[in-house]
C-alpha cells in the first residue's frame, strides 16, 4: 500500500522588525585569505511585494563588482529561513556600508558575507511563519447552517458573511489551508451529502504562536 502522509502545506517565513546588522567574513589559510565586510539594514516589505535589494554604498567602500555577489548571497539565503527552513518573503535589504581588502576580497567572499549577514539579521528581526489561507464558499440547506458554521470556526476559519438562497445558506469564510484537509468528508456527513463547497487561494497570514511552535519543532526534528 502507498504510504499517504499528511499533505504538505507550503508555509513561508517573513520578519516583523527592522534590524541594522554588520557581518565581517574573514578566512585565512596559507596564501591569500577571504575577506568580505558588509553592513545591511533588513526590514519588512509590504505583503506580496517580495524581496527588494537596495544598494546604498557610496564612495567605493565596496567595489561595484562585489555588490551583485552580496545580493546573490542574500537571495540564496532566502530559500531557507531561520525558523524552519521555509522560503522567506516580503523583505527589503539595504546594503549601506562595508569594506574590502585589496588582495583577499573576492566575489565569493562577498557572496558568503551577504548570506551570513542576512541569516544573522533575520534571527534578530522577529521572524514569523506565514500560512496559506483559502477563500471558502459553502452552500448548505438552512437546517445544517449552525453545524457547518461551527465546524468552519473550529478549523480556525473567519466567517466573512452569509447569503440567503431560497432554503439554502451560502457561508463565505477564510480558512487556513492546513485546516481544510478532510473537509469534503466532514461536510458530507454534516449535511447528509447535501452541502457543497469551493475554495481558492487567498493570500498568506501569520500562523498563531502555539501552532507555529509545533510546526517548527516538527520540521526541525526531521532535519
Amino acid at each position: 500500500e502507498a504510504n499517504v502522509g499528511k499533505p504538505q502545506v507550503a508555509y513561508k517565513e517573513t520578519i516583523r522588525k527592522k534590524v541594522d546588522h554588520e557581518t565581517n567574513y574573514k578566512r585565512q589559510s596559507g596564501g591569500s585569505g577571504q575577506y568580505g565586510h558588509v553592513k545591511i539594514i533588513l526590514e519588512p516589505n509590504e505583503p506580496g511585494k517580495g524581496y527588494e535589494f537596495v544598494n546604498a554604498v557610496v564612495g567605493g567602500k565596496i567595489p561595484k563588482e562585489f555588490i551583485g555577489p552580496v545580493d546573490q548571497g542574500i537571495q540564496g539565503a532566502l530559500n531557507s529561513g531561520v525558523l524552519a527552513n521555509y522560503p522567506v518573503v516580503d523583505v527589503k535589504v539595504t546594503l549601506y556600508d562595508g569594506s574590502y581588502h585589496e588582495v583577499d576580497s573576492s566575489e565569493m567572499a562577498f557572496k558568503i558575507a551577504g548570506s551570513m549577514a542576512f541569516k544573522e539579521a533575520a534571527r534578530l528581526a522577529d521572524p514569523i511563519l506565514l500560512e496559506p489561507i483559502m477563500k471558502v464558499v459553502v452552500i448548505v440547506p438552512d437546517e445544517y447552517f449552525g453545524t457547518v458554521q461551527g465546524n468552519l470556526i473550529a478549523r480556525r476559519g473567519e466567517i466573512q458573511g452569509f447569503e440567503d438562497r431560497s432554503g439554502l445558506k451560502q457561508i463565505n469564510a477564510r480558512v487556513p489551508l492546513a485546516e481544510m484537509f478532510g473537509y469534503a468528508t466532514d461536510l458530507r456527513s454534516q449535511t447528509q451529502g447535501r452541502g457543497q463547497y469551493v475554495m481558492e487561494p487567498d493570500g498568506y497570514k501569520p500562523v498563531p504562536k502555539s501552532i507555529s511552535e509545533k510546526i517548527i519543532s516538527e520540521r526541525t526534528k526531521k532535519d
